[in-house]
C-alpha cells in the first residue's frame, strides 16, 4: 500500500513544499508552494515539521486513502467531503483506510492537502517540490500513487483561523533596483491605481489589469538583466504589470517597480481572478516590524491552533462518541444516600 491514490484530479495540481533555496546563481528559482503560509499552517495543525503537500489550483480532486492517515486542509477554502460527509477547512481530520476524499473549488486560489508524515516522494536538490518550469517533477495525474511518510503524531479535530487573506486588498511593497527609474508621478499613480487580478496567470506569475496609461521608464529597452524574485512587480514592454510567482525566471530585463513584502506575498498570490489589489510603498524598517522567519511563524501558528467543535449533524458515527460524562445523583457533598 502506498498511502493514497489519486483517483481523479484536474490540471495543474502538483506536490509542493517550501521549495529550494540557494540555487538562483544556477538559474533555478526557489519554487515551492505559492502560499508558503498554508504549508506552515498545515504543519501547525498536524503538529509536525513542514512537509510536502498536494497543491490544488481551482480544480477538483478525488483521493482514495490506502491506509489510515491524518489530513490537514489549508490554503484557499474549497468544498471537501470524506465519503460524502463535509469537512471543515483549515482543520485536521482523521481518515480511515479505504475512505475517499473529494475536493471541489469554491473560488480561485490554491488549496493544500497535507498529511501526517508528509508525502514521501523523492528528494531532488533538497526538495520534493515539482518545478514545472525547470523540468523538475511533473503535474499530478489520475491514477498516481503517492507514498506517505511515518506519522509520529496523533492530533486530529483541530482548527486554525486563517484570517481574510483570500480576497486581495492592499499589499505592502518595497522599492526595487528599478523603482528610481520611474517618475515620481508614475510611482504616485501606481499607488493610487486599483488593479484587478486577471484570469491569466500560473505559478510563474499573474497579470494585473488596470485602467489608464501604461507604466514605463525612460530607456527601459536598454536595461541590463538583473536578479528576479517571487513578489517582484514587473512591467512588460507594453507597460502592463505582472506579479512574479514561485517559478519565476531568475533574471530579467523588464523594469520592476517594486517587490511585495514577503509576509504579504501569500495574500498576493492567493488573490482570485477579479480580486482588487492595491500597492503601498513601505520602508525596509516598516516591513521588518512584523517579519517572521519560518521557524518563528510556525511557532506562532502552533499557539493559535484550537479544538475543532464539530456539528453533531455532520458526524455519521455519532454513537461512538462520549457525549455525557460526570453524571451524579445531585446530592450535596457528604450526604449519604437514602436507605
Amino acid at each position: 500500500m502506498t498511502g493514497l491514490t489519486v483517483a481523479r484530479i484536474g490540471p495543474g495540481a502538483t506536490v509542493q513544499d517550501l521549495g529550494r533555496g540557494g540555487y538562483i546563481a544556477q538559474g533555478l528559482s526557489r519554487g515551492g508552494a505559492a502560499d508558503r503560509l498554508a504549508i506552515l499552517e498545515a504543519a501547525a495543525l498536524l503538529d509536525q515539521d513542514p512537509t510536502a503537500a498536494i497543491e490544488l489550483p481551482p480544480v477538483p480532486a478525488t483521493i482514495r486513502f490506502d491506509r489510515p492517515a491524518r489530513l490537514a486542509l489549508t490554503g484557499t477554502p474549497m468544498t471537501a467531503r470524506l465519503d460524502g460527509d463535509p469537512l471543515t477547512w483549515h482543520a485536521v481530520h482523521a481518515v480511515a483506510q479505504g475512505q475517499t476524499l473529494s475536493v471541489s473549488p469554491a473560488g480561485g486560489g490554491y488549496g493544500y492537502l497535507s498529511f501526517g508524515g508528509g508525502i514521501d516522494t523523492a528528494i531532488r536538490l533538497g526538495s520534493r517540490a515539482a518545478h514545472l518550469a525547470a523540468g523538475l517533477g511533473r503535474a499530478l495525474d489520475s491514477g498516481d500513487d503517492l507514498p506517505l511518510g511515518d506519522d509520529t503524531a496523533g492530533r486530529t479535530d483541530r482548527v486554525l483561523d486563517a484570517g481574510a487573506r483570500f480576497a486581495g486588498g492592499t499589499l505592502r511593497i518595497l522599492p526595487s533596483a528599478h523603482t528610481a527609474l520611474f517618475s515620481a508621478k508614475d510611482i504616485a499613480r501606481f499607488q493610487d491605481t486599483a488593479f484587478v487580478r486577471a484570469p491569466q496567470g500560473n505559478r510563474q506569475g499573474v497579470r494585473l489589469d488596470h485602467d489608464g496609461a501604461p507604466f514605463a521608464t525612460d530607456g527601459q529597452l536598454s536595461l541590463l538583466s538583473e536578479i528576479a524574485r517571487p513578489g517582484d512587480i514587473q512591467m512588460t514592454g507594453e507597460g502592463r504589470p505582472y506579479l512574479l510567482g514561485p517559478e519565476c525566471q531568475t533574471t530579467g530585463g523588464y523594469p520592476r517597480i517594486g517587490a511585495v513584502v514577503p509576509m504579504d506575498l501569500p495574500r498576493a498570490l492567493q488573490a482570485p481572478p477579479g480580486a482588487a489589489l492595491r500597492f503601498r510603498f513601505v520602508t525596509r524598517e516598516e516591513a521588518m516590524r512584523d517579519h517572521l522567519s519560518d521557524d518563528r511563524l510556525l511557532a506562532a501558528l502552533r499557539g493559535k491552533v484550537r479544538r475543532l467543535t464539530r456539528d453533531p449533524r455532520d458526524i455519521r458515527d455519532l454513537g461512538r462518541y462520549q457525549l455525557i460524562s460526570g453524571v451524579t445523583a445531585g446530592r450535596p457533598e457528604g450526604q449519604e444516600p437514602d436507605p
